[in-house]
């Protein structure tokens, strides 16, 4: 005889059984409307934050786990939140689930969102309301027109060599690029260095991903790769000029508001670039448009230093004893040439002939308080080995490391050799595809 089946539960059975088992729907429910919430929540706090477009965008790519690309009306990249150059090109071309979103802001377009889902499509409901996010976002930051790169390239080096000194001419002429100097502005000089060998131009990049950082938290900011004429020869325009750095214009009432977008320079070039070695340096703020010229010549000499130091990110304020020789440098850097040529120079040029090591070497000395032992434990190397080294640059230099005068001179030496941008060789400057994060001289209107 077959036993007994067992009671249905009643209701308060059958929601202790749920309780204790699988999730009811209503839980469900609940779950994946608190997960849509936080997606969205992130997107809003990078919105009301005002950290920028690219921070919208990063933090939309992560609510919709998708990679993420933001267009203006023109087809203009403004933001990219994407895992690589490969990604972002994937993107682009709208390969595997890729899609897009029209954005639109009173039934106006002002862009479209590009993305690539990495795994499932997002839910229709989110991207719509991301989308409207980030496009109220690019109505609120949308840039004036971008003017040519040559147009502001010319205007920088005009502005920073002084062949356009007055107020109002400079005010004047900046107002016809869509910025306003009339409060004042910084400089600021990136440099970026690929650490392998890159097919393209990747120059061209590194100033749109610069400019795009700069422009999320100063829309008028203008930015160009040009020739700094302040940094290795005088003010007189025959003379042949250094080579064309990345150059930022920046309007703004204070230091503030100038360290606000170099810190944003830096965060977007991060964010964007692998493998490579990235420099943002920064002058002081300069209340009238008249003393810009010092604010590049600072911001030069802040890269110069960062450089030698090793460091990302540096200002004027931040140099040290590096200051007083700016105006040597930005006035007639002659005397600061001829002091290196006495002193370092005829160890660079050693080294480059024998692939030797010392100036690297003369640098750790004098950093260790003139100490062999301590030298030789920071290169790895004998302290027989130290010795010998120093010893030769005795002999190149004329000068004594174990005598004051002969240190003295030296350590200016090696200030004026940083100051001048003067890189030793055997640094990362010199390998194959990097040529020291400068450009070359023809002249790109990108």
């Amino acid at each position: 005889m077959p036993a007994p089946r067992p009671p249905a539960p009643g209701p308060a059975e059958a929601a202790t059984t749920r309780s204790l088992g699988e999730p009811s729907a209503s839980q469900d429910t609940s779950s994946a409307q608190r997960s849509f919430l936080e997606a969205l929540d992130g997107v809003s706090e990078s919105v009301e934050s005002g950290a920028g477009l690219p921070a919208v965008a990063r933090a939309a790519g992560r609510a919709l786990d998708a990679s993420v690309i933001v267009l203006d009306s023109w087809s203009r990249v403004l933001a990219v939140a994407c895992s690589s150059p490969e990604d972002e090109r994937a993107v682009l071309a709208g390969e595997g689930k890729a899609g897009a979103v029209e954005l639109l802001v009173a039934e106006t377009a002002v862009g479209e969102l590009r993305y690539r889902p990495r795994g499932e499509l997002p839910p229709p409901a989110l991207l719509r309301l991301v989308g409207n996010l980030i496009a109220l976002e690019v109505e609120r930051a949308r840039a004036p027109e971008r003017a040519s790169e040559a147009a502001v390239g010319g205007f920088l080096e005009d502005l920073f060599a002084r062949r356009v000194t007055d107020r109002e001419n400079i005010v004047a002429r900046a107002g016809e690029l869509g910025c306003d100097l009339s409060a004042g502005g910084a400089v600021i000089v990136v440099r970026a260095r690929p650490q392998q060998p890159e097919e393209g131009d990747w120059r061209g990049r590194v100033l749109t991903i610069a400019e795009r950082g700069a422009r999320a938290v100063e829309r008028e900011t203008l930015a160009a790769l040009a020739e700094a004429g302040w940094s290795r020869h005088g003010n007189d325009s025959t003379e042949p000029r250094g080579d064309r750095e990345l150059l930022i214009l920046t309007p703004c009432a204070d230091l503030a508001a100038a360290r606000r977008v170099a810190t944003a320079v830096l965060r977007e070039l991060e964010a964007s670039l692998e493998g490579y070695s990235l420099t943002v340096a920064r002058g002081r703020h300069a209340a009238d448009p008249v003393d810009l010229h010092r604010a590049g010549a600072e911001a030069m000499l802040a890269a110069n230093v960062a450089e030698a130091r090793g460091a990302t990110e540096l200002s004027f304020e931040e140099t040290g004893a590096y200051r007083l020789l700016l105006p040597a440098v930005s006035e007639d850097p002659t005397d600061l040439e001829g002091f290196f040529e006495e002193t370092v120079a005829p160890l660079v040029a050693y080294d480059e002939q024998y692939e030797t090591d010392l100036v690297r070497t003369l640098e750790t000395f004098l950093d260790s308080d003139g100490n062999v032992a301590r030298t030789a434990e920071k290169l790895f190397t004998h302290r027989h080995t130290i010795r010998y080294r120093l010893e030769r640059v005795r002999e190149l230099t004329q000068l004594d490391v174990a005598s004051t005068d002969g240190r003295e001179r030296l350590s200016l030496g090696l200030k004026a050799m940083r100051v001048l941008g003067i890189v030793p060789p055997g640094g990362p400057a010199h390998e194959k595809g990097a040529e020291a994060g400068r450009v070359p001289r023809e002249h790109k209107d990108r």
